[in-house]
């Protein structure tokens, strides 16, 4: 930060000045003193010059007005700025509220007590209160229309100053004996504020000043402190809270203290006061700015004999001081963190809705930016194409080791150092981030040391504390070389970084390891800035030793003594000089090496001799890139060009310096960015060029070239060469063009230059002249001109303009070039496709029958009918099929992408397609038919993993889709029979049943086909029919399974059939189905068949059948004793009253076993089936009476139509 004063405005007839406030949202300045005094000033810029914003406008006074009302002294002036109003005090006690109307301020409330005077007044943060405190204890508390909420008087106590809490929840009032009391915004009493700050002072002492910040800009870090508190004897403390007991403590060594303030963003506390001058006699008027940590920023000297008040500008760029009859006005040039690097302007900045800092990297190219969000940001530092982030670290996230991204390029035979190296990392507070220009993260490194002081080449990065200095030398990937990557290994841990503590004295060996633990040793005499090249290291220290180091091998060369404290440091191109701006902002040189160029200075003349050369107030400084001797400079609001150290006339501007290169200064208006950070204007960053560059043109331009060429011999510079060079070719002087080319090396101008002298045409030669200057409409209108359509069109596919070719290629006459008009399609389809706009695209892919990127389009799309037209109109093996056959996959379109895969003769992945779509039968199909293998092994392996995910249903689904029914037919068995025991309804696990038959029936016709198509006709169709019997009694290892299939289904269907019969009342067909369930004890338990067989027979009258059925249960192993037991008692309780007898004949019939056994079961009613005529179902080859079943549309049993 650097201040300066600026401007002074004197009060007429000498009044003595008392207050000054300045409102931070209008601008007006209220200032009041003796006799009455109140005046509103407002100071104001008015320039249209892009080049003069900020604080290098001219400002004048735009109101000037006194305001009548007070008779006393106006010791009070405060702000209402969200109200626009203005509330003033005097001596007497009388308050006048003011308020601005058409452009002037009048009257609009008047209070007073007539008792006492007021001491203080102060608006809370959203300006709906007020509150006066009186001189005699008393407080009120107002609102903005004029209405009071509350008053108290303080009995005893002599109140001096008030203070809201940004929350508007609290009330701070500083007592006349020095105390400060807390109140809660209701005026009741919370505490005493602790004073650390003077803890070892006695007696009574008086407040110069107490300022809350309220954090309406933001914080410069989490808990940053906000409070301001200080006394006039110059001890002055600043908190985090009202509470807070860890102050920190600032001595100013002032021995008076009038008033302080901190700026609009709270970064910088503002004391004023006088300080004792030991050799003078009358005492000195100073500002002294401190950050809110306690840390000295800069000291203002102000004229005069006593400074009343200070009060800072809305913007924080300059700050009001009342002192005797006047007001000074000080210009401050902030420490911005701010950087610039590959035409990228990075930039930082607090909000109030973040606790971290905005970093913005603004492409000032593109006119793009990125922002990235940082905790704790401590400094920005830039250098090439690559800038340094350096933060505290994160608490909340334990740090890593930094080692650990070598890998294995850590030596392995060292564990204690990777251990140290890893419980040091635990304590690291430092981050040094390498970003790229766009805000990506290239690197990092935790320190130890506190990087106040950070500078950056190419190659390394160095951040000293104030005892230390610590060396890392960067690499990024991109200036990796195979070659170099052996050596990153190896050098990767003790070359990479160092530490070196400020007085020792390194040699250059490896002795500076990555101790952070010497860092710490305490210096009389610490670092206060440092700056680096790619050959030598600087580093000031505060007694003005300027240490000088070799680099990359550190090891300390030479030692300078200066005769001030430097600020800032900055090398030439070279490294052969160095400037230096001291603490007080005066620019001085030193010669750190011999120069070259020492021989010109003899002529007497002392231009170029650093040491008799020094300018004050300077604030900023960069060297040009391209010339040690050539630098430009900040001083005030002017900056200065100077070359040999002769200066040219200064430019009014207030910008930061970024670039100075080829003759121009790129100066960034970082003032005006601040003001709306998140929308940088291009409007802020100004080019300019220095005389010599201006001179030349000019010349060029009003004298001619041969003149300009003689100028320009006399000051060579590169620029100015290619100026003459351009200049030449405009006029189509070829020659002064060519030697203008040679002298500026520029190998790509000569070859033009050269090309052109080898044209005929001067029409020609102008138009590849206005082509080179990027002139193309008007080359293109001159081609066309010349009837040279072909030149027009090349120039503008060199542009890639092919929009404009297309035109050119349709309007010419005759025919045009089809591959040429080919090529034109494709990029317009390639310029709207990287849009993705598809639909555009596929218009003009299609006119240039570009397949490959109509296939993508498509997709894109989802126009997947178009996609199959485009498949099958490609030629068969054509390349692009794969890839259209691999994005039905992916939409699991399986037929077309098998398609696309056969079409192009790649049968495996068109089996591939068929499995990863669940298309098993598919799958096997192609594979049988292309004699592929290893569709079994897969298919068996999905089944397993299936069934292992416990998805029996779903391998059943699978096998039966691949026609391994038999497989299917097994697991589907098992599911029945789990079903069975589950006790499941009996329709459930009668389905089942069938279904695991039909597999069975699907395994016969398989096998019988496969038979068929093997024979081919040959042999009889019994001979197939046995060979498929044969093969079956091969492959089945399960004979059951397939000789029973149905025997399940059959034992279901008559159990559901018999309790159906029994609940329709046909009792006797109910007990006959009910005795065939006899035969199923296998599938359905005996005790259900026994149970069922009992109620059928016994509601039949069947009473022996019904015997013979308890005779059953009784014997059954499976029942409890309990369960026997109570059969006993029910059996004992039906036969003494029915005798154990069949009484009918057909009951007796059923039971007797004759050949009619052997018969066949009808169906659907369960009887024998004694005729020679019967219906067979053709499915499931189950027999039922003709008469029955033509009541029925599907088999009862499987379910299959009935034919």
């Amino acid at each position: 930060m650097f201040i300066y004063l600026s401007k002074k405005i004197a009060i007429p007839n000498n009044t003595i000045l008392k207050c000054v406030s300045w409102n931070k949202d209008q601008g007006f300045i209220a200032c009041g003193g003796e006799d009455g005094l109140l005046k509103v000033l407002k100071l104001e810029t008015y320039t249209d010059d892009a080049k003069l914003k900020g604080l290098a406008a001219p400002s004048n006074l735009s109101m000037n007005q006194t305001l009548e009302g007070h008779s006393g002294a106006v010791q009070v002036v405060t702000w209402n700025e969200q109200y626009q109003k203005l509330t003033t005090s005097d001596q007497n006690g009388l308050i006048i509220v003011w308020m601005l109307y058409k452009g002037s301020w009048y009257e609009e409330m008047i209070n007073n007590r007539n008792k006492s005077v007021v001491r203080s007044m102060s608006w809370n943060a959203d300006g709906l209160k007020i509150c006066i405190v009186y001189e005699d204890g008393a407080v009120i508390v107002g609102s903005v229309d004029g209405n009071r909420i509350w008053g108290k008087e303080l009995k005893g106590t002599q109140l001096a100053h008030v203070a809201w809490s940004p929350d508007s929840k609290i009330l701070l009032f500083g007592m006349a004996n020095g105390e400060i009391h807390i109140y809660d915004n209701q005026g009741n009493f919370i505490m005493k504020m602790t004073m650390s700050s003077l803890a070892n002072i006695t007696g009574a002492l008086n407040i110069a000043g107490i300022h809350w910040y309220t954090g309406t800009e933001g914080y410069l870090e989490p808990d940053c402190p906000c409070l301001a508190v200080c006394f006039t004897n110059g001890h002055c403390q600043v908190m985090r809270h009202e509470s807070d007991d860890s102050p920190v403590i600032i001595e100013t060594g002032m021995w008076h203290v009038a008033s302080i303030q901190w700026n609009h963003c709270g970064s910088v506390l503002a004391i004023g006061g006088s300080l004792r001058n030991s050799g003078a006699e009358k005492d000195v008027n100073v500002v002294q700015f401190y950050s809110p940590f306690g840390e000295h920023l800069r000291t203002l000297k102000v004229p005069g004999k006593q400074m009343t008040a200070v009060s800072w500008e809305g913007g924080g760029l300059r700050i009001g001081l009342a002192v005797d009859s006047y007001i000074y006005f000080a210009n401050i040039r902030p420490d911005y963190k701010w950087g610039y690097c590959c035409n990228t302007v990075v930039y930082a900045y607090t909000r109030p809705d973040r606790l971290e800092y905005s970093v913005v990297f603004w492409d000032t190219k593109n006119n793009e930016k990125f922002v990235k969000y940082v905790k704790s940001l401590m400094s920005i530092t830039t250098c090439g194409d690559y800038c340094i982030l350096a933060t505290k670290a994160d608490d909340t996230h334990p740090q890593e080791d930094p080692e650990a991204e070598a890998g294995s390029a850590l030596e392995f035979n060292e564990p204690s150092n990777q251990n140290t190296s890893k419980d040091q990392s635990k304590r690291r507070k430092y981050v040094l981030v390498l970003c790229n220009s766009i805000g990506t993260p290239q690197d990092s490194k935790y320190i130890d040391i506190d990087p106040l002081f950070v500078t950056m080449t190419k190659t390394h990065v160095i951040t000293a504390s104030k005892e230390a200095f610590y060396v890392w030398q960067y690499r990024v990937a991109k200036k990796l070389t195979a070659l170099e990557i052996n050596q990153v290994a190896k050098t990767r841990k003790e070359g990479r970084e160092r530490v070196y503590h400020i007085d020792d004295s390194p040699s250059g060996t490896s002795d500076g390891t990555l101790n952070f633990a010497k860092a710490f040793t305490a210096t009389r005499d610490p670092i206060c800035c440092i700056t680096a090249s790619d050959r030598m290291l600087l580093v000031a220290r505060e007694s003005g030793i300027l240490q000088r180091y070799s680099l990359p091998n550190i090891s300390l060369l030479q030692k300078f003594s200066l005769t001030s404290r430097p600020y800032q440091l900055s090398l030439n191109c070279n490294s052969s000089r160095l400037a230096i701006i001291d603490i007080t902002g005066v620019l001085t040189f030193l010669d750190v090496e011999t120069r070259a160029s020492a021989g010109d200075v003899e002529g007497g003349s002392t231009a170029g001799d650093p040491s008799k050369f020094e300018r004050k107030d300077v604030w900023d400084m960069k060297w040009a890139n391209d010339n040690p001797d050539l630098f430009s400079m900040m001083e005030k609001t002017r900056m200065y060009v100077f070359r040999n150290l002769d200066p040219e006339e200064p430019i009014q501007t207030s910008g930061f310096i970024c670039h100075f290169e080829d003759l121009e200064i790129k100066s960034v208006l970082l003032d005006e960015i601040m003001r709306v950070p998140e929308v940088p204007n291009k409007d802020y960053l100004i080019n300019f060029e220095i005389r010599s560059l201006r001179d030349s043109r000019a010349l060029i331009e009003k004298v001619g070239i041969e003149d300009a060429s003689q100028f320009i011999e006399d000051n060579p510079h590169p620029r100015l060469w290619r100026l003459l060079a351009e200049a030449a070719l405009q006029k189509l002087d070829l020659k002064m063009a060519e030697q203008a080319f040679v002298r500026c090396r520029d190998y790509q101008g000569i070859e033009f230059v050269k090309r052109l002298s080898n044209l005929q045409s001067e029409a020609m030669k102008q138009a590849e002249v206005a082509a080179y200057f990027s002139r193309f409409e008007e080359a293109e209108r001159m081609y066309l001109d010349m009837d040279r359509r072909d030149l027009a069109i090349s120039l503008r596919i060199k542009l890639g303009d092919w929009f404009r070719v297309l035109q050119l290629l349709k309007t010419g006459s005759g025919d045009s070039d089809d591959a040429l008009l080919e090529q034109a399609y494709n990029a317009i389809g390639d310029y709207f496709a990287d849009r993705q706009k598809w639909l555009n695209a596929v218009q003009y892919y299609l006119q240039g029958r570009n397949q490959e990127r109509l296939a993508e389009c498509y997709y894109m799309l989802e126009d997947y009918d178009g996609l199959e037209k485009l498949a099958n109109s490609l030629p068969e093996n054509h390349k692009l099929l794969p890839d259209i056959g691999q994005m039905f996959v992916t939409v699991g379109m399986c037929e077309q992408a098998v398609s696309a895969f056969l079409k192009c003769n790649q049968p495996k992945a068109a089996v591939d397609a068929c499995v990863h779509l669940n298309q098993w039968n598919k799958a096997v199909e192609l594979a049988k038919n292309h004699s592929m293998k290893e569709i079994g092994p897969l298919l068996s392996k999905y089944a397993s993993h299936l069934l292992e995910k416990n998805k029996t249903l779903e391998a059943v689904e699978l096998y039966r889709k691949a026609h391994h029914f038999l497989d299917a037919a097994k697991l589907m068995f098992k599911i029945a029979e789990d079903e069975a025991k589950k006790r499941t309804r009996p329709l459930r696990v009668k389905k089942l049943y069938v279904l695991a038959a039909l597999l069975v029936e699907n395994f016969h016709t398989q096998i019988k086909s496969s038979q068929q198509s093997k024979t081919k006709g040959k042999k009889s169709e019994a001979t197939s029919a046995l060979a498929g019997l044969l093969e079956e009694d091969e492959t089945s290892s399960d004979s059951r399974i397939l000789d029973d299939a149905w025997r399940g289904a059959e034992a279901y269907h008559f159990f559901l059939l018999a309790q159906r019969q029994l609940y329709d009342g046909k009792v006797d067909a109910a007990m006959r189905t009910a005795l065939h369930l006899r035969d199923y004890e296998d599938i359905i338990p005996a005790v259900e068949i026994y149970s069922l067989l009992a109620i059928c027979s016994s509601a039949n009258c069947a009473f022996g059948t019904c015997s013979r059925a308890f005779i059953k249960l009784e014997s059954l192993e499976t029942l409890t004793p309990d369960q026997r037991q109570l059969y006993e008692d029910l059996a004992l309780e039906i036969f003494t009253k029915h005798s154990p007898r069949d009484t009918r004949q057909s009951q007796r019939d059923s039971l007797t076993d004759g050949p009619e056994g052997k018969l066949p079961t009808c169906i659907v009613t369960g009887r024998i089936i004694s005729e020679y005529q019967f219906w067979m179902c053709s499915v499931c080859k189950h027999c039922a009476l003709e008469q029955e079943v033509t009541q029925h549309s599907f088999c009862p049993l499987c379910h299959s139509p009935v034919g």
